[in-house]
């Protein structure tokens, strides 16, 4: 633990001010260039006037700012941990592919390889990956041996594409992630020795403009660059600490942290097959938009923060007081619930209707 919550409250400050100060650029560019701008239309896209798509780029380039002032200034070059370099350089080549993705839609089986290309990088350079899920089912550990590798890319690969599918209403995919990385970093201990607050701090900074702090006029959107850079990151720190004896996290506390994003990614699969809709297709059948039938979207970003927020609470008092499988077994129960109530009780306007 070489970071005090000192260092960490002026680590956060210097990235949230380099962020607001980033974003305001890239913004400013966008718009005077008209470049990585969010059209808004009838069917889709809702929002009442052009807006710069360049969340994701700001946010990465505030993360690599602020921790190189940081690290320059402290001569720390040597002791960047290879998992936090990793990291870093990946998401630049996501930044860059999924900023073609944002300029001119890539089909979707690219999307997934280049997800998948990425976290086997990782695991390739860093021998990071799931090798056990613990005693999940209370019967013994539950090793994945020979499966390890293509599980871990297949959960990376989905809590992407959980996040980019969640990015329906301003704050709420920045809000979920910033949401794990607190909880998780700050139960494990995972804050203190990496380049996490770094990320706390840029994405704080983005969600200024993102819920229009400084102005209605000012928004900033992240983009899939930005959705699927911070879904590939919160991926990477939930099986980091979970993999990792010096963190002490169990792998379904980690589930539990991103809950929401999760499930709803699952029962809309699940839900869309029943209803014979491709997987791949934006829909009005999210979670957001079925309290958006009743609340504002910023009434119903509330609501889903603090509740994810009570679900992580929950998350560690079950780690803490009782054995993981309890843990699972009532979060099989949570997610049943979940998709009897959001894609069962309550269903989207027209049974195939899309956006």
């Amino acid at each position: 633990k070489f970071m005090s919550n000192d260092l960490i409250l002026s680590i956060l400050l210097l990235s949230i001010f380099t962020s607001i100060a980033v974003n305001g650029i890239l913004r400013g560019i966008a718009k005077k260039n008209k470049i990585l701008i969010d059209l808004p239309d009838r069917s889709r896209k809702f929002h009442k006037r052009p807006t710069p798509l360049t969340g994701g780029l700001g946010i990465f380039i505030s993360i690599i700012l602020s921790s190189k002032i940081y690290i320059d200034l402290n001569n720390l070059n040597e002791y960047i941990p290879i998992f936090s370099q990793s990291i870093i350089y990946v998401s630049f080549a996501l930044l860059i592919v999924f900023l073609f993705d944002d300029l001119k839609e890539l089909r979707y089986t690219y999307r997934l390889l280049f997800q998948a290309l990425a976290s086997l990088v990782i695991i390739l350079i860093t021998d990071v990956q799931i090798t056990t899920f613990g005693n999940l089912l209370g019967f013994g550990s539950f090793e994945l041996g020979i499966f390890s590798i293509p599980v871990t890319i297949f959960c990376v690969v989905g809590v992407m594409n959980a996040f980019n599918m969640i990015d329906g209403i301003n704050g709420l995919c920045a809000g979920f992630a910033l949401l794990m990385l607190l909880f998780s970093g700050f139960y494990s201990g995972f804050i203190y020795d990496s380049l996490l607050i770094f990320v706390i701090g840029s994405i704080l900074g983005f969600l200024v403009y993102n819920l229009r702090i400084i102005g209605k006029k000012r928004a900033v959107f992240l983009g899939d660059s930005g959705s699927n850079i911070l879904g590939f990151i919160v991926g990477w720190v939930a099986i980091y600490c979970s993999q990792n004896q010096l963190y002490d996290v169990n792998a379904i506390t980690m589930v539990w942290f991103i809950a929401i994003p999760l499930l709803d990614c699952i029962g809309l699969i699940i839900s869309r097959t029943l209803r014979n809709i491709s997987w791949a297709a934006p829909g009005r059948d999210h979670i957001h938009h079925k309290l958006m039938l009743k609340f504002s979207p910023e009434n119903s970003l509330l609501i889903l923060i603090l509740f994810s927020s009570l679900i992580s609470i929950f998350a560690i008092y079950l780690q803490e007081n009782f054995n993981e499988s309890l843990s699972f077994y009532l979060f099989a129960l949570f997610a049943l619930s979940y998709y009897l109530i959001f894609h069962f009780y309550i269903k989207p306007k027209t049974s195939n209707e899309t956006i």
